[in-house]
């Protein structure tokens, strides 16, 4: 008689930790989902840096220090030292003058080992930026629309 009065009272209590632990398993996916995203933005913007700066560099002066700032200008983890900027041959960038006259192309890369961490409470994870490259060839110098 007693264990059929306390199994009355127990009755719905499977559904409601049911409840509560998929209400935060689902909280949990959601969270993962949203970091996942993200990160896949990150990991597009960086690549898009990596195109912009190849379009500044085949249009504009030889001037890395431009280039890497408005490569910044999308990603805030890109700096000076995460960007490579390349010119083909690599004795062409040396002035303006011999850059007009003899580059070929330029490759701006985006250097693997950038950090970007996690927004995720209590998991602190971090995730490195793969190398994004790209390469075009030269157009012209001295654009007014680099700045």
């Amino acid at each position: 008689m007693r264990f059929q009065h306390r199994q009355k009272y127990q009755r719905g209590a499977a559904l409601v930790e049911f409840a509560l632990v998929t209400t935060a398993g689902f909280i949990v996916l959601l969270l993962a989902v949203f970091e996942l995203g993200r990160l896949l933005f990150i990991f597009n913007t960086a690549n898009e840096a990596t195109r912009l700066g190849a379009r500044l560099a085949v249009v504009c002066d030889a001037n890395a220090a431009l280039i890497t700032q408005r490569m910044s200008q999308l990603l805030p983890q890109l700096n000076a030292s995460t960007v490579n900027i390349h010119y083909e041959p690599a004795s062409c960038a040396a002035d303006s003058a011999t850059a007009r006259a003899s580059c070929r192309s330029v490759t701006v890369s985006v250097k693997p080992g950038t950090v970007v961490s996690t927004n995720i409470p209590l998991l602190n994870f971090s995730f490195d930026i793969p190398a994004f490259t790209t390469t075009l060839t030269r157009e012209a110098m001295d654009s007014t629309s680099c700045i």
